[in-house]
Order: C-alpha cells, then structure tokens, then sequence
C-alpha cells in the first residue's frame, strides 16, 4: 500500500470517529433534555412518582442492566480481538452482544405487556382514576424507555452489519474503525439505561 493510501486510509478513520462523537453528543443532549424534563415533572408529582415506581419491576430492570453491562463488556472485548487479528473470537463476541440486545428486548417486551394488560399505559381509565401524576410517570416510562428500545434496535442492526464486514474480512487488525464506532454506540445505549434505571425503577 501506497503512503499515500495510508494517509488518506487514517484520515477517514479519524474523520469517522469525529462523526461518530459528534453524533453521541447529539443523543447526549437529546436525553441530558430528556432527563430534564423528568426531574422538573418528579419535583411536581413526587407522592404519585414514589407510588407509581412501586408498579415497576425492580428486579426486571435489574436484570437488563446486567445484561447491558455485560454487552458492554463483549463489544469492547471484541475491539481488542481483531485488533490481535482474532477473527472467529471477534465473531463470537459481537454474535454474544447482539444476542443480549435481542434478549433485552423481550424483557422489555413482556414488561411492556405486563403494564398494559393492567392499564397502566396513557390514556387509559385505569391511569385516569390515579390522577394526574401516575399519568406523567407512565408517560414518560413509555416514552423514553421505548426510545431507548429504538436506540437498541438501531445497535442491533449496526453490529450485524459490523459482523457481515467482520466475516467478509472488510474489517480486520489493519482496519476496525468501523468495530470501534459500533462499540462506542453500544456503549452509549448502555450508558442511556445506567440513567434511565434509576430514575424509573430505585425512586420508590
């Protein structure tokens, strides 16, 4: 390879992480906005956010936080592998990674359904009698949880494609900027939910 081609091969690299940075920084500050309005409407309606917490499983989200905190471990274990020109284990540890983002799906899935077969969505009469502040509570678990779920979605389908470039040998030791974008990705839904746990499940 020409020292040209390497030049403009590091350059692209470089200008992908930029683009990729700055696109985190925008969903930083779609949820940091997010995460505001939450606080100021908590600080409203905290006796009806204490009570409505407690409808919330604790251990159901427990249990995807670990999972996303182990994906998180995968994903970034997986960038050090190709980087040692492991390939099957790179694609191992990306399979893994995209299997959690599936199983924390249907986690959420049968949450989802839980709440709704026992009304407790927006709009619903069931929410109506509560009031006002169990509607607020709901509204923006159903909201921002299911934009957390699209970001996983949006994960998911960014790693499958990193594994079909992984297996096609498009991605490798000598070039993984691609790898390293998915993670850094990966990285911030699972960051997303570290937050959103908390604020949902642990405040009753």
């Amino acid at each position: 390879m020409s020292q040209t081609a390497t030049h403009a091969e590091h350059f692209d690299a470089t200008a992908s992480k930029i683009g990729m940075w700055l696109f985190i920084f925008t969903e930083l500050l779609l949820f940091g906005g997010l995460f505001i309005v939450y606080s100021v409407i908590r600080f409203s309606n905290q006796v009806a956010f204490h009570l409505a917490a407690e409808e919330l499983s604790v251990s159901m989200g427990a249990v995807n936080t670990v999972l996303l905190l182990i994906s998180s471990m995968t994903i970034a274990m997986s960038v050090s592998s190709v980087q040692f020109g492991n390939k099957k284990l790179t694609l191992f540890l990306i399979s893994i990674t995209i299997l959690i983002g599936l199983v924390f799906l249907v986690n959420k899935y049968f949450e989802w359904s839980t709440k709704i077969e026992h009304g407790l969505y927006p709009g619903s009469s069931v929410l109506q009698g509560f009031g006002n502040g169990d509607t607020l509570f709901f509204g923006l678990y159903f909201f921002m949880t299911g934009l957390h779920a699209l970001h996983i979605i949006a994960g998911i389908s960014i790693l499958a494609w990193v594994l079909k470039r992984v297996a096609d040998d498009n991605i490798h030791a000598g070039h993984f900027v691609h790898l390293e974008n998915g993670a850094l990705y990966w990285h911030l839904v699972d960051v997303i939910w570290i937050f959103l746990f908390p604020l949902f499940y642990l405040i009753s």
